[in-house]
């Protein structure tokens, strides 16, 4: 998956960003202003847009970081207040009433676009702050602690190669203890109303705010040291010695102590309150949080039931097109069993060291080299890196993509947990993953998309998951035409990982709308998957975490198989690949109804 910017934020209240502590220096200060007025000076749809961009960067600066925009660098928000959802509704409110004084019908196609996409955020914005999520504000999924350490461990988003980046960073750890006493006192609200967690997402929480690299008594143990014992050989003595005790006391004083805090709190308070149940239809406004969750992960009207029922028929032909693997290569066995050989025989597993699990990629990489300029005219500036992920949160992390920035001094990186290389096998889908995570997938669909200059930024560095997990998933299937899935074994990956997406179909609208349980969920995946125990229970509490998000990506890849199929039909000997998959990705990411629009223009002009 592609690891959302955000960071946990939705965007932080104007007003709160101004209080918060800042180490910004006056010159820095005045750039923002001049930049602000500029955007807003700026005529048309266009400076509505510039206009817009500049105060989601202001309200919202983890993600500005992520983007490339250093100019909030040392700015931390606190989102968990009431004044922060007041200011979003009235910016989402204000944004889309200014939209809608534009006559959409007299605008260009590609403004067309732009406002569509732009009406569409708008009313999602407002429809979210009706719900009752801000009451569970973090969980092992998602959330500002996690995030925090991603950022500050020194090879994240954030930058640390000046004296002012290192300052930068320790103002933004300053609103960390404000945040957290927010979200505390959210929770609290959730415990008194019935809003709260499942009880065992909550004991997967608790050792991430506890671990041994976050809570310390020698600062120097601490993820956050990070950045110290990197030091730039260029900095003086002074500034050395200067910033390492700065961090010291920031890590003993500031993170540590708040870390603890909501540690504490969840352990003693929120755990012994937290829920049995698994889906997020059991809390007060559960199933309008659901509804949301389906309409803005897929960006389509299908319902949950609707949803379901597709999922039943995808798994259906997966489980078809797996039986005719295990027949090839001749396992005498029925599918269950094909499952536990696939899990359990040694010679699927041989690797001993993390790197040579990353050399194992970079291979897959190569191989499909020669054969991405028939499938491409377009191709990514921003250089690409592949990865382990670090450790703070290697145990619970999936196989992800992060964004590299517009200017490409950080590269787009492929993170790979490897907890155990030993225990990493070959039949897990590597080529099928990396298709997915890095090339073709999250990565030219991210890169190409931040590269285009011309879109307004919120399509630049904006994102709707239908589109950028399906666009992720459909570029699973080129492996054939890339000179890939040579092997069965790994066409069996490649199928596992397509049923993964099917099987979410069934599981998470089950869980959440049909009452299934966690552990008829987890029962589900092992009896249609190629996966361990302790797999199956993490992709179910993944799903319990984050309602919804697992849809986007079947949903989207079948859109986009749909329209490939279509115009094949419709153009025939004019249909060409490498077109269509530029025409696809030229434009960046949108909703699916907007996407089929623009495709079928584009088709009646083949």
């Amino acid at each position: 998956m592609k690891k959302l910017a955000l960071a946990g934020l939705v965007a932080a209240a104007l007003t709160t960003a101004c209080n918060q502590t800042k180490t910004t220096e006056t010159a820095t200060s005045s750039a923002n202003n001049e930049t602000g007025a500029a955007a807003d000076s700026t005529s048309g749809l266009p400076g509505l847009f510039n206009s817009y961009w500049e105060k989601q960067s202001r309200i919202d600066p983890l993600s500005a970081t992520a983007y490339g925009d250093n100019r909030f660098n040392d700015q931390l928000p606190n989102n968990q207040t009431r004044a922060f959802r007041d200011t979003l509704r009235t910016f989402y409110q204000g944004y889309l009433t200014r939209l809608q004084t534009f006559d959409r019908e007299k605008l260009s196609d590609n403004d067309k676009i732009s406002y569509d996409i732009f009406e569409y955020e708008m009313n999602h914005g407002l429809a979210s702050l009706k719900l009752n999520s801000w009451m569970m504000p973090a969980n092992q999924f998602y959330g500002l602690p996690i995030s925090l350490g991603q950022y500050g461990s020194g090879q994240g988003n954030q930058p640390f190669k000046t004296v002012k980046d290192y300052e930068n960073w320790l103002g933004r750890v300053r609103g960390f203890t404000a945040w957290t006493d927010s979200a505390i006192a959210n929770f609290r609200v959730g415990l008194r109303t019935g809003v709260v967690l499942p009880r065992v997402l909550v004991q997967r929480m608790i050792p991430q705010l506890q671990a041994k690299d976050i809570v310390v008594t020698d600062a120097t143990q601490s993820l956050y040291y990070g950045p110290i014992t990197r030091l730039p050989k260029d900095f003086s003595d002074a500034d050395k010695t200067r910033l390492t005790e700065a961090y010291k006391k920031a890590i003993l004083t500031e993170l540590v102590p708040a870390y603890q805090k909501l540690g504490t709190f969840m352990q003693n308070e929120y755990l012994p309150k937290a829920r049995a149940t698994s889906g997020i239809d059991a809390v007060p406004g559960g199933k309008e949080m659901y509804a949301y969750d389906v309409k803005y992960e897929t960006t389509t009207d299908k319902t949950p039931a609707e949803i379901y029922q597709t999922g039943l028929s995808e798994v259906a032909r997966i489980r078809a097109a797996m039986e005719k693997i295990k027949t090839e290569v001749g396992f005498k066995g029925d599918l269950p069993a094909f499952f536990k050989y696939l899990n359990t025989d040694a010679k699927f597993r041989p690797y001993k060291k993390p790197e040579e699990v990353l050399a194992a990629f970079e291979d897959i990489h190569q191989r499909m080299l020669p054969n991405l300029s028939k499938m491409f005219g377009r191709t990514p500036k921003t250089p690409f890196e592949i990865r382990q992920t670090e450790k703070f949160r290697e145990a619970s992390a999936s196989a992800e993509y992060n964004q590299g920035s517009p200017d490409g001094t950080r590269p787009g990186i492929f993170y790979v947990p490897i907890p155990d290389a030993t225990k990493f096998a070959t039949t897990s889908g590597m080529e099928s993953l990396f298709l997915h995570e890095a090339i073709p997938g999250h990565h030219y669909q991210i890169s190409l998309q931040q590269e285009s200059t011309g879109l307004p930024k919120f399509r630049r560095f904006g994102g709707q998951n239908a589109y950028v997990e399906g666009w992720a998933l459909y570029s699973e299937s080129l492996g054939p035409e890339l000179g890939l899935f040579k092997d069965p074994y790994q066409r069996m990956g490649a199928m596992g990982d397509e049923m993964l997406r099917a099987v979410r179909l069934v599981v998470d609208t089950g869980l959440h709308s049909r009452q299934m349980t966690r552990e008829q969920a987890i029962a589900y995946l092992l009896a249609n998957l190629s996966t361990t125990p302790d797999e199956a229970t993490s992709a179910i509490e993944r799903y319990m975490a984050i309602p919804g998000q697992a849809l986007g990506y079947k949903i989207g890849q079948l859109k986009i198989r749909e329209l490939r199929a279509k115009y094949e039909q419709q153009l025939g000997s004019k249909f060409n690949l490498s077109t269509f998959h530029d025409e696809l990705l030229k434009d960046g990411s949108m909703p699916l109804a907007v996407l089929e629009k623009k495709m079928d223009a584009w088709a009646a002009k083949q």
